[in-house]
Formats: C-alpha cells, sequence, structure tokens
C-alpha cells in the first residue's frame, strides 16, 4: 500500500476521531468559497464530502476493513445468497416473504414479457398504459379498501413527487424526525413548510399542530408504517385522531409495512385495527414483499386522478415496466393466499429478538417483526462488526452517520420468512462473540494509527 506523508495520517487520525464523536466535524460554513473561474471548481472532487469518503476509504484499508457497500451477488438473494463464489446467510434483502422468484411470480412476469416486452416505451398518459398497470392498481385499491391507486417506476419518485405535487408555499408539512429521505426531498421540492416532531411522538405533533396549524392553507402529516432503522411503529389511531382535530392530510408510508404488520401482513391498518379509509393517502414500494420494483399512491378518487394529471413524476416518466406489474400483482395475490408466509416471518423475527436481548445485544426499539437493528455505537465499530461477520459467512451491512446519528450506528438485519431458526441462532451467537473481541481489543483509533504508524 502507497505510504502517506505524515501529514496525511494526522488528518486521518483527526478524521476518525470526529467521526467516532470525539471532536467537533468542522462547520460547512467554515468551507472556503471557491472563486469564480478557478480550475478546481470544475473539478469533482472539490465537490463537499468528496475528501470526506476518500479518508473514509482509507481508514478502512489500514485497519484491513473490505468495502460493505456495493457487493455483487451472484444468485438470488434471500435469506440466502452467494458472493464472490461463497454461500452466505443473508440479513440485506427486503424480501420478507420469500416472494422473489416465487413460481407464481415468475410465470406472471414472463406472460408479461412474451405479451408487452420488457418496456412501456413511453409514459403512461402519452403511449405507455398497459392492462397490467390498470390491473395491479385494481387490486392495491382492493387492498387499502380505496376508491383508486397510481402507481409509479421508484418508490423514492413515488413520495418525491406526489408530495411535491400536492403541497405547495403556504402549506405545511410534519413529519416524524425519523421520516425516509424521499418524505424530506418531496417537502422541500413543494416549497411548503417543513416542521418535524420527535419519533412516535403524539404530543409533540400536537404541540406542533397547536402552535403552528393556523398559520397555513393545507397540512400534511407523513409518518412510517414499519421504520426502517428501528423496526418500531406509529400509533395508528392516535395520529388519525390529531389529522381529524387539526383538519389535516394523514400519508402512511407503508414500504415495510406490508406483509409485515398485522395477522395476514396487510400492513399497518391491521396491526393497529384501524379501517384504512380514515388514513388519507397509503403509499408504498414494491420493492419489498411484492419482489418488483416502483411505488404506488392508494386514496381518493379525486387525489388519484389529480396525480395522474399534474404529478411530474408520473407524467413525465415511462409507465412500470410490465413484467415487474404482472409481478408485483402475482406476489400481492400469493401474500393474499398464503398467510403461513406472515407468521414464519413474526416467529422469526420474535426468536431474533429474543436471542439477541437474552445475549445483551442492544437492539432499540425494535418489535422483532421484520427489521432488528444491533446498535453498536461509533461507525467504525459498526463496519468493523460487519466485516468480521461477512468473514464468517453472514452478510449485513452497516448503517453509519448520516444515515443515523454517530453515537447510534448499527448493524440492520432483515429478516425473511425464509430464515432458518439454526441461521438464527447462529448469527445472533456470531455478533455477540465478534462484537465482545472487538471490545476487547481497545480503541479503534488506537488500532488504526499503530497499524498506520
Amino acid at each position: 500500500m502507497t505510504q502517506r506523508p505524515d501529514g496525511g495520517r494526522a488528518a486521518l487520525a483527526g478524521f476518525v476521531t470526529n467521526r467516532m464523536g470525539r471532536g467537533s466535524s468542522r462547520p460547512a460554513s467554515a468551507r472556503p468559497t471557491p472563486k469564480t473561474g478557478d480550475v478546481k471548481v470544475q473539478d469533482f472532487e472539490s465537490l463537499p464530502g468528496y475528501k470526506e469518503l476518500t479518508l473514509q476509504r482509507s481508514a478502512a484499508e489500514l485497519i484491513g476493513l473490505g468495502n460493505p457497500f456495493f457487493r455483487v451477488h451472484e444468485v438470488k438473494a434471500g435469506a440466502t445468497t452467494q458472493i464472490d463464489g461463497r454461500p452466505f446467510t443473508n440479513f440485506s434483502s427486503y424480501d420478507y416473504l420469500g416472494l422473489n422468484g416465487h413460481p407464481k411470480v415468475n410465470a406472471a412476469a414472463h406472460a408479461a414479457l412474451d405479451a408487452f416486452g420488457t418496456s412501456a416505451s413511453a409514459s403512461r398518459i402519452v403511449a405507455g398504459e398497459r392492462p397490467g398497470h390498470l390491473s395491479l392498481e385494481k387490486a392495491l385499491a382492493r387492498h387499502y379498501g380505496t376508491d383508486n391507486c397510481v402507481v409509479m417506476v421508484s418508490g423514492h419518485a413515488t413520495n418525491v413527487t406526489t408530495i411535491g405535487a400536492l403541497l405547495e408555499p403556504g402549506d405545511v408539512i410534519f413529519h416524524d424526525a425519523l421520516i425516509h429521505n424521499s418524505v424530506v426531498t418531496g417537502a422541500q421540492l413543494s416549497g411548503a413548510q417543513r416542521r418535524s416532531f420527535a419519533h412516535n411522538d403524539l404530543d409533540a405533533l400536537e404541540s406542533l399542530l397547536a402552535a403552528t396549524r393556523h398559520e397555513h392553507r393545507r397540512a400534511l402529516i407523513v409518518i412510517e408504517g414499519l421504520y426502517s432503522m428501528d423496526g418500531d411503529v406509529p400509533d395508528l389511531a392516535g395520529f388519525v385522531a390529531l389529522k381529524e382535530r387539526y383538519d389535516a392530510w394523514l400519508m402512511v408510508d407503508d414500504a415495510h409495512g406490508l406483509g409485515v404488520l398485522g395477522k395476514t401482513g396487510a400492513g399497518l391498518f391491521e396491526h393497529a385495527g384501524v379501517d384504512p379509509r380514515a388514513v388519507d393517502i397509503w403509499m408504498g414500494t414494491f420493492s419489498k414483499t411484492l419482489s418488483a420494483c416502483g411505488g404506488y399512491i392508494c386514496g381518493p378518487s379525486a387525489l388519484i386522478e389529480y396525480l395522474k394529471c399534474t404529478a411530474g413524476g408520473f407524467i413525465y416518466s415511462v409507465g412500470m415496466s410490465p413484467p415487474l406489474a404482472a409481478a408485483a400483482e402475482a406476489a400481492l395475490g400469493v401474500m393474499h393466499a398464503e398467510p403461513e408466509r406472515v407468521e414464519r416471518l413474526r416467529q422469526n423475527g420474535a426468536l431474533f429478538l429474543a436471542c439477541a436481548r437474552k445475549v445483551g445485544l442492544d437492539t432499540g426499539f425494535s418489535l422483532g417483526l421484520a427489521v432488528i437493528p444491533v446498535i453498536v455505537g461509533d461507525s467504525l465499530k459498526s463496519v468493523t462488526l460487519s466485516d468480521r461477520l461477512f468473514k464468517r459467512g453472514i452478510n449485513v451491512q452497516p448503517i453509519i452517520h448520516p444515515a443515523v446519528p454517530e453515537r447510534a450506528s448499527r448493524l440492520r438485519f432483515f429478516m425473511t420468512s425464509e430464515h432458518t431458526p439454526e441461521q438464527i441462532r447462529e448469527t445472533v451467537s456470531a455478533v455477540a462473540e465478534e462484537l465482545a473481541a472487538i471490545e476487547k481489543g481497545g480503541s479503534l483509533i488506537e488500532q488504526l494509527l499503530a497499524k498506520r504508524g
């Protein structure tokens, strides 16, 4: 490995100190403003954050860590996978009910492929409408008990374009502090005021509503069904009561809830025992339980008609690929027909959570339904733990700052109905063993600098 000068060593030590929360990061305002005409302005390496990325890679190299991101899976990745020719127990897949590759799902995709090819070839409003789009929308509307539905090609873009189309300056958006990036981006696009409230805190939201709701014309409250970083759920009935009391729309991003929450996996409304029609906007994605790609909005006819005629992410984007639409509808049908998959997922999540707590792992607020974090602290420790588990044949991704606060960095385990009890027990034991070994080894900064020295 190329040796860096001592100045680089000092910079790296400072970087790691900051990343571990033991120093103060340089504020954004402290960055020098590039002068017009400066050739460096045109250099992509001058982008804010690029130097930090390179230092991260340097830190990983110095302590012998592999890059945990962008690994190539050589087979269908579910409860198991294969990377670089090696088999792994896999906890980095959203395939909660094991429907990716299900014979009925594959058959539906093949039939659509034969009939319509791989692409809708145009936006649906122009020339891209296919029967599968309408059929999928009707199936989802039935599932949520709503008037209608619209499907789009990206889950992230579904939130961005929907919120951007519905709200404008003069309106306000209240969202959970841990809400997905796509909601924040949509709020920024809309130009509406954005106010966040403490995670799952109804009292905090009500205080905001009481103090500021009267200042705005329209108001939208956005929460998630199953929070993808922490694995907990909101009090849906409480949020419905607040939206009615303060004359606001309520939007639920149920991307991780469908197939997971409720006895049959219907989603947050089943889990909470709330009539789904009490929620104004249901949002979800196809890339989790439904084994495809894209997103959807379910709600009243006026909402769906409005989005189909005004939402830029729908009007100016190609229609969903016909095979993907067919696969998603088939997966929804299998989910309804085979509720035992949901029960297996529930049992697996409960087993993992019980085993983790027994050995003293910090699983935060997770309910053990499909998403279970193991919170280990700083980012470097999380990446190190992930790397050690990878070497033992367990694939699980670290979640580090800025995706979560630095001191809340973690490994995030996604459960599926197809994991076996043996895989779960062996994995929890391995996590506990490797975490103990890391903590016994002392300061990771000292290890890093010792290897560099």
